[in-house]
């Protein structure tokens, strides 16, 4: 117990110390500023070139979204979820070890160039994400989580970011042994972390993209308003569940696109009553099951 105590810790302070890194010392390859320069970049073409016209400079929810992009994208790791990921990684391989295994990579591509290993990288993780994506709205517990993102009620770039902090869990769960099996020798996971997050903000975005005949393989702002639609097609629990690519639906038969949706409702039934604070919204699934058996 010692042991991992000790890496519960260094995970802790090893996180605090990179964070005030990233923010004292501003670089090319830095998370913190990449992330204000795209959202602000973002922000700018919603201003610019707004889809749905009429909207204020700050949409509803807009300091609730831009919290919980920081929360979700910093401040969850310095509280708790860096020190204990690295503990479970760490008491995952001695669980392995006790069968004699030490290493878990099964397919070995470091060989492979390195746009080949991203190219990879991308589509294995994108498929997975789909996969716990459609998860979340199908199983009623998860949906419970999920529901926090679908409570968007306007479009904007930071809606990408407003989801419980529980996905972050469940997401990385479910990566964790499929990626951990592939042999990546990529040293640096920075130039594609930040294209996903671009894709992510222009996905929420107030504009209309739609790619032309990339749309077929990209995920795009049009496509992902009828994934946040109140009114979904009768016994669907969802559709266009693509993260970043919307390949998957085309392929597997959940793309819906109906038309534009530009004037589509967004939510989901009652979303009205849902709670509107940060607070209230990341404890909502369990204060709702406790109300229940009530």
């Amino acid at each position: 117990m010692e042991k991992y105590f000790k890496i519960f810790l260094d995970g802790y302070y090893g996180y605090w110390n990179y964070l005030q890194s990233e923010i004292l010392y501003p670089s090319w390859h830095n998370y913190f500023y990449w992330l204000i320069g795209l959202s602000l970049l973002v922000w700018m073409l919603e201003v610019i070139f707004p889809w749905r016209k009429g909207r204020p400079f700050f949409r509803k929810d807009f300091w609730l979204d831009a919290f919980y992009m920081f929360f979700n994208f910093f401040l969850f790791s310095l509280i708790l979820y860096n020190s204990l990921s690295n503990v479970f990684v760490e008491a995952f391989n001695d669980f392995l070890g006790l069968f004699g295994i030490t290493n878990l990579v099964a397919i070995e591509v470091n060989s492979w160039p390195v746009w080949g290993q991203f190219l990879l990288l991308f589509v294995v993780a994108d498929f997975i994400q789909w996969n716990v994506h459609r998860m979340l709205h199908r199983v009623p517990w998860l949906w419970e989580f999920h529901k926090v993102h679908h409570s968007v009620e306007q479009m904007g770039f930071a809606a990408h970011l407003r989801y419980h902090w529980m996905e972050t869990i469940v997401y990385k769960s479910v990566q964790y042994i499929p990626l951990a099996m592939i042999g990546f020798g990529l040293a640096d996971f920075f130039v594609l972390h930040i294209f996903t997050i671009a894709i992510g903000h222009l996905n929420h975005a107030n504009v209309k993209i739609s790619y032309g005949p990339l749309k077929y393989i990209f995920n795009n702002p049009v496509m992902h308003t009828w994934h946040h639609a109140k009114h979904l097609p009768k016994g669907s629990h969802g559709v266009n569940y693509g993260i970043s690519l919307s390949l998957w639906d085309y392929l597997f038969g959940t793309a819906y696109i109906p038309n534009d949706g530009e004037n589509e409702p967004l939510g989901f039934d009652k979303v009205e009553e849902f709670p509107h604070t940060f607070w209230t919204q990341i404890t909502y699934p369990w204060l709702r099951k406790k109300n229940k058996k009530a």
